[in-house]
């Protein structure tokens, strides 16, 4: 048998959309666009830019991190800007506050210093492998096709969120301790996140 005969190959695995309304653990990452504009803070290549319609956004990848649709792979767009106003921006930053809250346990009605600093990040890079609690939604895609994806974050208020994120661990992506010290004028407490001082 020759590597051209295909015959003996795998029979291709076709998965449905996972079912709208699933919470599950995901981990996101960014797909570098390479696009930069210091005067907004974006830099790294972090950021895409659509040259036809002039939007920027963040071009995402969510893995499903444990559970029945562990290892799933769902993709979705954050925006940042859009040359028709300032709504896909707003909600692009509603969504990261989300994913931040869920992230880091911080509950949405919390604004005490600790809590207002968990909602900082130093760029893109803090969000580039971030954890949290996602909801999943359908859109179509180019076919027409039903595709799950992840347009919100489920935040610690939320009645299922303690039972599904228990098994979180220790977040790898926090503010610098350099941004708390700046922030609180007091010096970080070792062993804990910058953001949870």
């Amino acid at each position: 048998m020759t590597y051209f005969d295909f015959n003996s190959a795998s029979e291709q695995t076709s998965f449905d959309p996972i079912p709208k309304g699933t919470l599950v653990r995901v981990r996101m990452t960014i797909r570098p666009g390479g696009f930069d504009d210091a005067s907004q803070g974006w830099t790294g290549g972090y950021a895409t830019r659509n040259d036809n319609t002039g939007s920027v956004y963040l071009n995402c990848e969510f893995v499903v991190m444990e559970g029945e649709f562990a290892r799933r792979k769902m993709w979705s767009l954050i925006g940042l800007h859009s040359p028709k106003g300032p709504e896909w921006a707003n909600m692009g930053r509603t969504f990261v506050k989300a994913i931040l809250n869920s992230a880091r346990g911080v509950h949405p009605g919390d604004n005490s210093p600790a809590a207002q600093n968990a909602r900082r990040i130093s760029g893109f890079s803090d969000l580039d492998g971030i954890e949290f609690l996602g909801k999943v939604d359908w859109e179509k895609d180019q076919n027409g096709q039903d595709k799950s994806v992840i347009k919100a974050a489920v935040t610690p208020d939320h009645k299922d969120y303690a039972a599904v994120m228990s098994a979180v661990r220790q977040p790898t992506h926090s503010v610098p301790a350099t941004t708390h010290a700046q922030a609180t004028g007091r010096a970080p407490v070792p062993g804990r996140p910058s953001w949870a001082q």
